[in-house]
């Protein structure tokens, strides 16, 4: 928490207690702590658990709620400076470098204050822990970090039921779908895995319902995707030749009706890792997910949810060996399921 500071009546005309004062407020903090005045220069001290990141990613962590254009242009006007030099956004930091961020408009994110309950349920979502990482089963409609809309997110939340400082998001879910979340608690284990994700070594398999029969017992989504943002600044994607090629391993499970329509459970494995990824994906061939507010534009069942689940994470662990995490499917919506899908195996 802040503490407040007063000068007393004597202090205030003392000159030497004056720029005593004005030293400390010029002293670099370090940057696993968060900045608590934005209105003057503050200088960060670059520390092992931010060796090696973009800096353009390193000041958006600590500057909550900057738009990112408005950071590049910050660079651009050399108001933020690595050890008293100009820089680029794609320069990385490394430990023991100081960065200077000039004054900038932007109002102090209080920490999120968690009830005892709230923090316990969150614990007890955790499957997996070792001294580096933490595997959490995210609920549905809970987003993975705070923004403009949300106060705080499962990491700022997780940070506080743990009561850790350094705990960092290795990859990123949905807000609507609910699964397996990896979580760093060290540097080093959020590089590595992050290695794994860009080469593609980490498996992810998502339970999801359909709309329609899926006719293909197992098929290949090959299909470019293109993100673009709405008039209101909603994120949203679509299939184009001049996005990003995407491809998703589909398999359909079961097909049954919920209130006499049809709809299929299936198990899409993303080989590429795409903003909404499977929700177009899976709309492009005409079986858009239940309970897609984005996506789904045709008469469908009633659900309380976006049917998405992420289900099962294979990590390799460092002797090549692989990990198996899977996280429990909700009830709202294995509830949905056939009895016989055998969706929960």
């Amino acid at each position: 928490m802040k503490k407040s500071c007063h000068l007393t009546k004597k202090s205030q005309t003392n000159p030497q207690h004056v720029a005593s004062k004005s030293r400390k407020l010029s002293d670099p903090q370090s940057a696993d702590e968060m900045i608590q005045d934005f209105s003057r220069v503050n200088f960060l001290v670059v520390t092992a658990n931010q060796e090696g990141q973009r800096i353009d990613n390193f000041l958006l962590a600590r500057l909550k709620g900057l738009p990112r254009s408005h950071l590049y242009r910050l660079i651009r006007n050399d108001e933020i400076r690595v050890n008293k030099k100009r820089i680029k956004p794609h320069d990385r930091v490394s430990a023991g470098d100081v960065v200077r961020i000039a004054p900038v408009r932007l109002s102090v994110r209080q920490e999120p204050v968690i009830s005892d309950e709230f923090a316990s349920s969150l614990l007890n979502r955790i499957i997996f822990e070792d001294e580096g990482l933490i595997v959490f089963n995210k609920p549905q409609g809970m987003a993975v970090h705070g923004g403009s809309a949300e106060s705080f997110g499962v990491i700022e939340a997780m940070r506080m039921a743990m009561g850790k400082k350094y705990l960092e998001l290795i990859h990123r879910i949905d807000k609507d779908t609910s699964g397996l979340l990896l979580i760093a608690k060290k540097r080093s284990t959020l590089k590595q895995l992050q290695d794994n994700f860009r080469k593609k070594t980490i498996k992810k398999s998502y339970l999801c319902l359909a709309t329609g029969h899926v006719k293909v017992d197992e098929q290949l989504i090959d299909k470019p995707l293109l993100k673009y943002v709405l008039a209101g600044g909603e994120r949203r994607t679509k299939v184009s030749q001049e996005g990003k090629s995407s491809q998703t391993h589909v398999k359909t499970l079961a097909r049954f009706d919920i209130e006499g329509m049809p709809v299929s459970l299936v198990l899409a494995s993303p080989l590429t890792g795409r903003t909404h990824q499977i929700r177009v994906h899976m709309a492009s061939i005409g079986h858009a997910l239940l309970g897609d507010d984005k996506y789904l534009t045709v008469l469908a069942p009633s659900v309380p949810r976006l049917c998405l689940h992420a289900w099962r994470l294979t990590v390799p662990n460092d002797d090549g060996s692989p990990s198996h995490f899977t996280a429990d499917i909700p009830s709202d919506m294995a509830n949905l399921f056939p009895k016989d899908s055998g969706g929960g195996d």
